[in-house]
């Protein structure tokens, strides 16, 4: 498994500023680095056609692209000029290339296999990525998960998109506006911060009924993924 560079620290007063959105190929790359370095390790750095080939990988991935070389080296190009991909050539004379995420953002391991997983499939429930990023670093169960997007959430790496509960969807925070407030819409989610109960207890028949609805929107999304 990869290990964070030493000079990173995670500590709140550390973290830095968020890094604004990044574009749908430039979000698949850096999720492609960002796993195949903790899965595949003896391949890492990727040259490009590894990374060519693994954007385009079918398995662990939503939605599926069919991109070129020539897009795949532009979402490079971007992602270099922001500081969260290097090139590098060590003893060969390919150049490959490799994430600087933990220096880019300032997180932990567990929270760059989060942060990957979500680039690599977008919105999911907290259970469906538990599972998922726990193949890249352990992460034991979902109070600790819930510990470390709580940490993510508060630097807005983490958009929640439905109230707390079993099921609760989540996303990554590098989505331009437009593309978050489709997936809200999608999610029928009106915001991404769970929504109090009324004073009182509320209308119980309402509350069961909006219970009822959440559930059929987190079905019907999980069958659009293909995992219902």
């Amino acid at each position: 498994m990869e290990t964070p560079p030493p000079s990173v620290t995670t500590s709140a007063g550390d973290r830095s500023a968020h890094p604004g959105p990044l574009e749908s190929i430039e979000r698949r790359v850096l999720g492609v680095l960002i796993e195949k370095a903790k899965t595949t390790p003896d391949q890492y750095p990727l040259s490009l056609n590894a990374l060519f080939t693994g954007c385009n990988q079918r398995s662990n991935r939503d939605p599926v692209m069919t991109l070129d070389e020539d897009q795949v080296m532009r979402a490079i190009r971007n992602l270099q000029s922001l500081g969260a991909v290097a090139e590098v050539f060590g003893s060969g004379k390919i150049p490959r290339y490799r994430h600087l995420v933990y220096e880019w953002l300032s997180v932990g391991k567990e929270e760059v296999a989060i942060l990957g997983e979500l680039l690599l499939r977008g919105e999911q429930t907290e259970g469906d990525l538990r599972g998922r990023a726990s193949r890249m670093d352990e992460i034991a169960d979902l109070p600790a998960l819930r510990g470390h997007l709580d940490a993510l959430a508060e630097r807005g790496l983490v958009v929640w998109l439905s109230p707390p509960g079993r099921g609760r969807m989540l996303t990554h925070g590098l989505l331009p506006a437009e593309k978050l407030d489709t997936v809200r819409r999608e999610l029928g989610a009106a915001q991404s911060t769970p929504r109090q109960a009324p004073d009182g207890g509320g209308d119980a028949a309402s509350l069961r009924r909006r219970i009822t609805e959440l559930e059929a929107e987190v079905a019907a999304l999980r069958s659009r993924l293909g995992e219902a």
